[in-house]
């Protein structure tokens, strides 16, 4: 007789039944737990600080690998705990502007790094920047973060604790996918 034909003969059990799917929720559990808090970071961005990048109330998907064996680099959107929240459960979604041991000068709308008379090139701002802020002198080990609203977005010229350490840096976002899938660039 066959293995098939002895599954067939067997009688029905509840009970077999009854843990075959809690063997399958539990693994599924186990699998969400995982990747939830090793590999992607999700999260909601609810303001238009971002926008033409991220749409206000989108929903985005990181990689929480992305910086383990290599550094952030500047115009990364990363996900990370907001420095002025003291609970740590605050996240945010910017781009990195600043990088470690570098002054970051705001003049005419324009950034500079450290002095350049060549302003950064910023092709994902919507409109011109207004105003001059800064100098911002980037702590080793940390990173000046700015929205691409930069009008309308309350980054970290306006923070208490204006540098994002990298070990607050959760994530580099990948896509969004609600309510509409696209890449982050």
């Amino acid at each position: 007789m066959s293995d098939k034909e002895k599954t067939e003969n067997e009688p029905f059990s509840w009970k077999a039944e009854i843990i075959s799917w809690i063997q399958i929720i539990v693994a599924a559990v186990a699998i969400a737990f995982v990747l939830n808090n090793f590999v992607i970071a999700n999260s909601r961005v609810p303001t238009g600080s971002m926008i033409p990048t991220i749409m206000a109330k989108t929903r985005v998907i990181g990689s929480r690998l992305s910086y383990i064996n290599s550094d952030p680099e500047r115009g990364d959107v990363v996900i990370f705990h907001f420095p002025d929240d003291p609970t740590g459960k605050t996240y945010y979604v910017k781009r990195i502007i600043g990088l470690p041991g570098e002054t970051v000068d705001i003049v005419d709308g324009k950034v500079y790094i450290d002095g350049s008379d060549t302003p950064l090139d910023e092709p994902y701002l919507a409109e011109p920047m207004e105003g001059s802020w800064g100098p911002y002198e980037v702590p080793e080990g940390s990173y000046f973060m700015m929205g691409d609203n930069r009008n309308n977005s309350l980054d970290a010229r306006y923070w208490e604790n204006q540098y994002v350490k990298k070990d607050k840096i959760i994530a580099k976002v990948l896509f969004c996918y609600f309510p509409k899938f696209k890449k982050v660039v």
